[in-house]
């Protein structure tokens, strides 16, 4: 929002969220009607029919440009600014297809009222050149003094500040306007297509052309890496000229006052804008290599439809867990064949872990690498080979990038047998997972019960003698889990470890095993407290549940812009801090296999470092009894 918003700066539309989209159906639905069937009472008009395809075109266009640069910009190759991006430029840009309905319906009243908007040719030469020398000429220059114009403090503080809230921008900060600006750009970008109307020269490719050409550069230009070659520049010295770059653009962003230009930088030029750095910057940016990271976390895909919740993927809807579950269901039933083919291409061409996104913690830089493997495949026998593989290559990739701390999702003490010399420190975040369930216990408890243990039995283990050396009972439902609890304590006294098949104890720690049959007979008002890294499916109304281990991070933390699977705002699960709370702290030791660090000492060095429960300790009520 503009820092005092004027008149027209929301969408007309902005009430209707997502539905906003429905308001193109009266002209799209009719239009395709008649081209299909041919009861247009006249010969076929393709032009019209076309604009519906064309605006889901500059959508897709849109985001593969947002997809690509959130890729790159977390590899750190070539990166233009530092800076990171947060939650509140997510929630900013969210609407950036605002102007492709308003574009479009404006494409659908101009073909319906203006004499020769419609059965246009598919190719015109003629038009082709008017549209190109009304844009190099009348376009570019006017919108070079609107720009100046709207830098002026009346209009800049109750619009164009909008756009510049964004300092690290994005492809689609491009777009990001408030409806006022949009009214005057499209004015301007109309010039050369009302003009070839007029003219009788208009054609499909004209139009088309010029808005996919707009798309690109506006997309490329608010990229927050370089991607054009000096090269070019080199070979044909003129063209500095007639084409800008991201680092071009990515200083009026950083400097405000210079490179005013649309996307010729001639006027800047003629004008004495043009910010005298760009060269400079341009280079150093090229020259830019990936970012060495100091800590990798290593995760994989979850479920079918968890590939549109990636940060490269749907932007907003990655920031988004509460709010998207039912927008992401009704998007998985839309984009099934294309659900289907990302799971094919994963199962047959995953084969190396890709860079997911980037934080920084003071001067510890951190990333997260995705394994293209989802999470039923780690259950299958026979894709063990192949994951396992995977996971020591990126180990491989980690080292020689110098990493200092590497967060698994598993045990890892394969990896450190193969590699004895291994000096970067594979963490899988038992400890911490431990601590944070630890101190989730309402106090006053004195009676705990553990279910679904096979998975990550080593946290079940760890919590279940730190229970007992702290004093609680730990009740477990079966010989079975009872005698291989027992058998891991070791000499550890387990006289509070009970067998027991009650349901009366009102806290349950639970991993991934717990049956829905087990979770139905737990008494009313237990607390579910998971102890896995995936939470259980919750079925009862009358019980309260505690969402999987993590920890709230600190402001200082910093390009957090989406959210880790179910997981809130800013919340991180534990496993994800305990790598880069390892780091923080220099510890020299590898936390994997049976290895366990110090619960009470992990669970301090990430409080002091700012992480904060999510889920406090109060006294409780709970009463517990045999």
């Amino acid at each position: 929002m503009a820092t005092t918003p004027g008149f027209l700066t929301d969408w007309p539309w902005k009430s209707l969220g997502c539905f906003k989209h429905v308001l193109l159906a009266p002209w799209a639905i009719p239009k395709t009607y008649e081209f299909i069937t041919g009861n247009g009472g006249g010969e076929r008009d393709l032009s019209t029919f076309l604009i519906f395809p064309f605006l889901i075109w500059r959508m897709i266009h849109n985001q593969l440009w947002i997809s690509f640069s959130r890729y790159r910009t977390a590899k750190g190759t070539t990166r233009i600014v530092d800076r990171g991006i947060e939650f509140d430029q997510v929630d900013r840009e969210a609407g950036w297809d605002d102007q492709i309905v308003f574009n479009g319906l404006l494409f659908y009243i101009g073909a319906m009222s203006l004499t020769g908007a419609t059965h246009l040719p598919l190719w015109r030469l003629d038009g082709v050149v008017i549209t190109v020398l009304l844009h190099a000429g009348p376009v570019e220059f006017l919108y070079y003094w609107l720009h100046r114009a709207l830098h002026h403090h009346f209009l800049y503080s109750r619009y164009h500040s909008h756009h510049h809230s964004s300092i690290a921008t994005e492809p689609i900060t491009s777009v990001i306007h408030p409806f006022a600006e949009h009214i005057a750009y499209f004015t301007l970008f109309a010039i050369p297509m009302l003009t070839t109307i007029l003219t009788g020269t208009a054609s499909i490719v004209s139009f088309a052309g010029y808005i996919t050409y707009i798309d690109l550069m506006n997309n490329m230009g608010h990229c927050n890496f370089e991607l054009v070659p000096a090269s070019l520049f080199s070979a044909f010295p003129p063209l500095k000229l007639l084409l800008y770059t991201p680092t071009y653009h990515s200083l009026h962003h950083t400097q405000f006052r210079t490179n005013y230009s649309l996307f010729m930088p001639l006027y800047d030029h003629l004008y004495a804008t043009a910010d005298e750095s760009t060269d400079d910057l341009h280079e150093r940016s090229l020259n830019r290599g990936d970012e060495s990271p100091d800590v990798v976390h290593l995760t994989h895909l979850t479920t079918p439809e968890s590939v549109y919740r990636l940060r490269l993927g749907f932007a907003y809807l990655a920031a988004s867990p509460d709010a998207a579950d039912g927008r992401l269901r009704l998007l998985h039933r839309l984009l099934w064949p294309v659900t289907l083919w990302t799971m094919g291409l994963t199962w047959l061409y995953g084969r190396a872990a890709f860079v997911l996104e980037r934080h920084r913690f003071g001067d510890v830089r951190l990333q997260t690498w995705a394994l293209p493997k989802y999470r039923i495949q780690y259950a299958m026998q026979w894709q063990k080979e192949a994951i396992n593989s995977l996971i020591e290559d990126a180990i491989v990739e980690a080292e020689g990038k110098g990493v200092k701390g590497e967060e698994l999702n598993g045990y890892g003490e394969i990896y450190v047998r193969k590699n004895p010399g291994l000096r970067t420190k594979l963490v899988d975040g038992s400890s911490l997972a431990v601590a944070v369930v630890l101190n989730s216990i309402p106090k006053g408890t004195t009676q705990v019960a553990i279910r679904g243990t096979p998975a990550l039995f080593k946290v079940a283990s760890a919590l279940a003698q730190s229970l007992c050396q702290r004093g609680l009972q730990v009740v477990v439902p079966t010989k079975k889990e009872y005698d291989r609890l027992r058998q891991s304590f070791g000499t550890t006294s387990h006289a509070n470890l009970l067998l027991s098949k009650a349901h009366s104890t009102k806290v349950w720690l639970v991993g991934e095993g717990l049956s829905e049959e087990e979770q139905k007979q737990a008494g009313k008002g237990t607390l579910f407290i998971p102890f896995s890294q995936f939470p259980p499916k919750k079925l009862r109304e009358d019980c309260f549940y505690h969402t999987t281990p993590a920890l709230t991070a600190p402001k200082s933390l910093e390009n957090v812009d989406s959210c880790e699977n179910w997981l809130g705002r800013r919340v991180m699960s534990a496993w994800r801090v305990a790598g880069l709370v390892h780091a923080l702290e220099k510890w020299e030791e590898h936390e994997c296999g049976d290895r366990m660090l110090d619960v009470d000492k992990v669970w301090e060095a990430a409080l002091r470092h700012g992480f904060r429960p999510l889920h406090s300790s109060p006294p409780s009520p709970v009463v517990a009894y045999n």
